[in-house]
């Protein structure tokens, strides 16, 4: 079923497409760190990320695990951070206008996310 796909194969195209920052010297800086669960941990993205120099915060899988000599190290305090950004996206979701993708149009799209946004920051405002 196309929802159940892995997104491990689309890592790398979303972010080579997307508009990342750039550097006095005109060059195209990189976020420092990526997180990802453990669906993420294959050795392409790994590579893909050693390449341009991000840290990844990819918990490895059990039967990787049991192939290597001993357990890389692991950043587990930094990794729960992105539990806050799986909340938000959570949360997102559960407005079926922007779960099922209504709008076609990524400007109307986009409007949808910042006014869900706008309505969360009001609820815990005045609440």
């Amino acid at each position: 079923m196309a929802g159940q796909a892995n997104e491990s194969p689309h890592l790398a195209p979303v972010l080579d497409g997307w508009p990342l920052t750039r550097s006095e010297a005109g060059e195209r800086k990189w976020p420092r760190r990526l997180a990802g669960d453990r669906g993420m941990s294959v050795p392409r993205i790994r590579a893909w990320l050693r390449e341009r120099a991000i840290e990844d915060l990819i918990p490895y899988r059990s039967d990787q695990l049991v192939r290597m000599q001993e357990a890389p190290a692991f950043d587990r305090e930094t990794y729960k951070r992105r539990n806050a950004i799986e909340r938000l996206v959570g949360w997102l979701k559960e407005h079926r206008r922007l779960a099922t993708r209504f709008e076609k149009l990524a400007l109307h799209y986009l409007a949808m996310v910042q006014l869900a946004m706008i309505r969360l920051y009001s609820r815990r405002l005045f609440a």
